[in-house]
């Protein structure tokens, strides 16, 4: 059934495109077509393409609501394991209702799983969430196979522990199930899940925790199968360190040794990308998600973004489950990553059509959507009721404040999410309150992990500091 809009503005690639008025929008059979509306006939004040989270893992509970707090990365990782055990259904179903408020309609979901042998029942439940919510997901199944907790082996840590608290910690030790199970259980899953609004990737967590066969495996697959890769990159100062002394070539010049570099590749953070680095992944055509608040709260430092663009680079956006206030607001991520990639010259060195075609085209690639249609719907007489001109540049004004409230609506594979700001597939606030009564209902085993988690963080903090 066709979705046809009167939309008084109209701006599918805001900056790239001409604004045009009143316009008559038609969606059907995955096709969006533009016509010519009565005058003054106005469902909504604008309609854009929908940007893309192309990077994210699907936190219903907020880190920060179970005491991970901002911290250096590594640090910080040893505190994920204070996730509460809930049901994975309703943790992604709260995650994705999260973005469809704000307009998003496609995810690139990092999966986090709890449980390493239950990894494909948890992706069918967090596919199942996303057709109920109605967005679109990309979901990278995780691979690792070495180093869990310090890069070098999680032995290094014995010098920043007594005998007892070693004995305490050395049982979590995570095991590893062989390369050969786990590219299978990627395949599984792809034939399990795939349809037009599912892809399935594979999900190398980084190479700091991949051994070389694995990387290996990962890149050959994925030329046989044509299927994508998401990974982690050269994120924190302390894995730029630790890959030159294990790649001395450069991990970069390596993973492109073994056909690794490709169009089929995205690589998330890339904070710590050298020029000749970001010039080989464009030549190879790979694509950059970038995380400006992630990169700041867990101090891995500023992305050479700019330069990346300048040389280039295509590259997408991505809230990596910690927005800049916490609230998972894809607008205002946009508007964080202008003003700290915009440069302090006359000129802007990243400007808004490029921060647009970041988070809708190059997204959608990242996610494996390219031929999406989907539309959010933006209350554009509320973002600008202050106005005293009328022809102010659009694509600055969505970047300066727009903010999740002022989305509307969202449709998605022709079919309404989210409209007059209400979600019509799923109840999003009983889900997450019954998503924080499991959460708390976990709390008896929480309150006694986290003496494990402190001892944990604390000594990769301690293994860290010795180093410097």
């Amino acid at each position: 059934m066709a979705i046809v809009l009167s939309a008084k503005r109209l701006a599918l690639l805001p900056g790239s495109d001409t604004v045009e008025t009143d316009r008559r929008v038609t969606i059907a059979d995955g096709a969006l077509t533009v016509g010519e509306a009565r005058a003054g006939a106005c469902d909504t004040d604008l309609v854009v393409a929908s940007p893309v989270n192309a990077h994210d893992h699907g936190y219903g509970m907020r880190t920060l609501a179970f005491g991970c707090a901002d911290d250096a990365l590594e640090s910080w990782i040893a505190h994920l394991r204070l996730r509460p055990r809930t049901d994975p259904y309703l943790e992604a179903l709260v995650a994705f209702g999260r973005l469809a408020k704000t307009g998003v309609a496609a995810t690139m979901h990092c999966h986090n799983s709890l449980n390493a042998d239950r990894l494909a029942e948890e992706a069918a439940a967090v596919a199942r969430a996303a057709a109920d919510v109605g967005i679109r997901l990309a979901l990278s199944c995780p691979l690792l196979d070495r180093d869990p907790w310090v890069y070098g082996g999680p032995e290094r840590l014995k010098a920043h522990l007594n005998d007892e608290d070693w004995a305490l910690l050395s049982p979590h030790v995570p095991r590893y199930r062989p390369i050969d199970a786990q590219l299978m259980t990627v395949e599984a899953t792809a034939d399990a899940l795939e349809n037009e609004r599912v892809r399935v990737q594979y999900g190398p967590i980084g190479p700091q925790w991949c051994s070389n066969e694995l990387l290996e495996a990962i890149a050959e697959a994925s030329l046989s199968s044509g299927r994508r890769i998401h990974m982690h990159l050269l994120e924190s100062p302390r894995q730029r360190r630790w890959l030159d002394a294990r790649f001395p070539q450069g991990v970069v010049a390596y993973l492109d040794a073994i056909g690794f570099l490709s169009p089929r590749l995205a690589i998330a953070h890339g904070v710590q990308l050298r020029p000749d680095e970001i010039e080989l992944l464009r030549a190879r055509g790979v694509q950059l998600v970038t995380n400006p608040s992630a990169n700041l709260r867990l101090r891995s430092g500023v992305a050479p973004l700019a330069e990346a663009f300048g040389r280039g680079l295509s590259f997408a956006v991505g809230l990596d489950g910690t927005g800049f206030d916490d609230d998972q607001d894809l607008w205002r991520e946009m508007r964080v990553l202008r003003l700290l990639h915009g440069g302090r010259e006359m000129a802007t060195a990243l400007p808004g059509p490029a921060v647009f075609k970041a988070a809708i085209e190059t997204g959608r690639i990242v996610a494996g959507f390219e031929d999406a249609t989907d539309i959010a719907l933006i209350d554009y007489a509320a973002l600008t009721e202050d106005l005293l001109f009328d022809d102010l540049d659009l694509c600055e004004m969505l970047l300066t404040r727009m903010r999740a409230p002022y989305a509307s609506g969202l449709i998605v594979d022709g079919r309404w999410v989210m409209r007059d700001g209400n979600l019509l597939g799923v109840d999003f606030d009983a889900a997450r309150r019954e998503l924080l009564a499991q959460a708390r209902a976990d709390l008896p085993r929480l309150r006694r992990e986290r003496r494990i988690a402190a001892l944990l963080g604390d000594a990769i903090r301690d293994h860290y500091q010795a180093m410097e």
